[in-house]
């Protein structure tokens, strides 16, 4: 996730089709997710196009978004699902049971693996070692073999945490690790290459890739039945540039005569979710005007301290633009539960109800209960303008997540 700009805070409300979060959400019990049905569909249709221009298959990685109650909506639209492990491997058999399931883990686990089998069909591994101690059962068992790639090219500014390419990188396998490693036995196991290397970027990140992925690995790649493309391709986002990404996949495909897979998350689930939120208190501390709400940054929107990033907020800019500057900030114990600083053109009083955009990703998935924080109730906005419950989470949902089952 990123920071956003004017623009991009207009296009996460776009959704509400103009009326206020008060008219829509009001009466809802806060704080709580709202999913939004439309805007799956939206990016469901951007994806659709790219991939029956080009011939490319698309598949959900299920890290950003893996509501599964959704997945008959974005389903349609997609060609499978991507999983990081056991559990999302299955997520993805049983709820999108017709479409592909592929998996990439840096390491399986031995005690995992045959399950693993029952629900994957692609299984991609992060090193050669790895290939080699799970790689021939998987053969075996009928699946399609890949081996995760690392170019060596990194395309971040600013987000080292989120650079696969960076310097001693535990992901993906370089071309010297390749040359010492991969024996002819190993390599006749693959039918793919994966590289996993942008996060939130354009396709001009994509094509620098691309360059460094066949200087190093253009020799293999004529062997290879697919590539796959990884994620962080913000295919969804407004000003991306579709017709350089759609450039990259045809030459790709023409050049090794084989089958490109993307597998965006975010892409996917875009400004399709929002996070409705409730003022708690407001307190003066010297120059800096303070709102407690009745969310947090720490348990509800995790990458606002992991990322960093500021999330967008409906009615709210840069600060210092409008008259009223406010920090706002969640509940818990934690000093730097710091959502961020907005402006807003009047005073924030206890009771205001605040919308949060471009929740969907990465929030519900990476959710947590800390200091006894509940885990916000979730609600679909459909395709009618109507809104369902569609979980509620109580006491019992935290008491038994570290505890027996009673």
């Amino acid at each position: 996730m990123g920071s956003f700009g004017v623009k991009e805070s207009r296009k996460a409300f776009e959704g509400l089709g103009g009326s206020s979060p008060d008219k829509l959400f009001g009466g809802l019990p806060t704080p709580c997710y709202i999913l939004d049905e439309a805007m799956l569909r939206r990016n469901g249709e951007i994806l659709a196009g790219v991939a029956k221009r080009t011939g490319c298959r698309i598949l959900l990685a299920q890290k950003a978004f893996s509501n599964y109650d959704l997945y008959p909506v974005i389903s349609p639209y997609l060609d499978g699902t991507e999983a990081s492990g056991l559990y999302e491997s299955r997520l993805g058999a049983e709820e999108m049971p017709e479409k592909e399931v592929h998996v990439f883990c840096a390491a399986y686990r031995e005690e995992e693996f045959d399950e693993l089998l029952r629900y994957a069909d692609h299984i991609v591994f992060n090193s050669p070692s790895q290939l080699d101690r799970f790689g021939f059962r998987a053969k075996k068992a009928g699946k399609s073999i890949g081996l995760r790639i690392n170019p060596e090219c990194s395309t971040q500014e600013g987000h080292a945490i989120y650079d696969p390419c960076a310097p001693g990188s535990r992901l993906g396998t370089t071309r010297a690790q390749w040359d010492e490693k991969m024996t002819l036995e190993l390599t006749e196991l693959l039918d793919g290459l994966h590289f996993h290397t942008l996060c939130e970027q354009d396709s001009d990140a994509l094509e620098t890739t691309l360059k460094a992925v066949a200087e190093r690995f253009g020799d293999i790649l004529p062997r290879m039945k697919w590539l796959n493309f990884g994620g962080g391709h913000h295919i969804t986002r407004p000003g991306y540039d579709i017709v350089r990404l759609e450039r990259c996949i045809r030459s790709a495909q023409e050049r090794w005569n084989l089958r490109v897979y993307l597998e965006p998350g975010e892409a996917c689930a875009l400004y399709a979710g929002y996070l409705a939120a409730h003022v708690l208190d407001v307190l003066q501390n010297g120059e800096t005007q303070i709102a407690v709400l009745n969310t947090s940054a720490a348990c509800h929107m995790p990458d606002v301290l992991e990322m960093p990033y500021r999330p967008p907020l409906y009615g709210a800019k840069e600060p210092g633009e409008l008259p009223f500057t406010v920090r706002l900030c969640g509940s818990t114990c934690l000093a730097g539960d710091v959502i961020g600083d907005y402006s807003f053109d009047r005073p924030l009083r206890e009771g205001d109800l605040l919308l949060f955009g471009d929740m969907a990703i990465y929030t519900m998935c990476k959710n947590n209960t800390f200091n006894g924080m509940p885990l916000p109730e979730i609600f679909v906005f459909d395709n009618n303008r109507k809104l369902h419950c569609l979980r509620k989470f109580e006491y019992m949902d935290f008491k038994q997540r570290l505890g027996r089952l009673l």
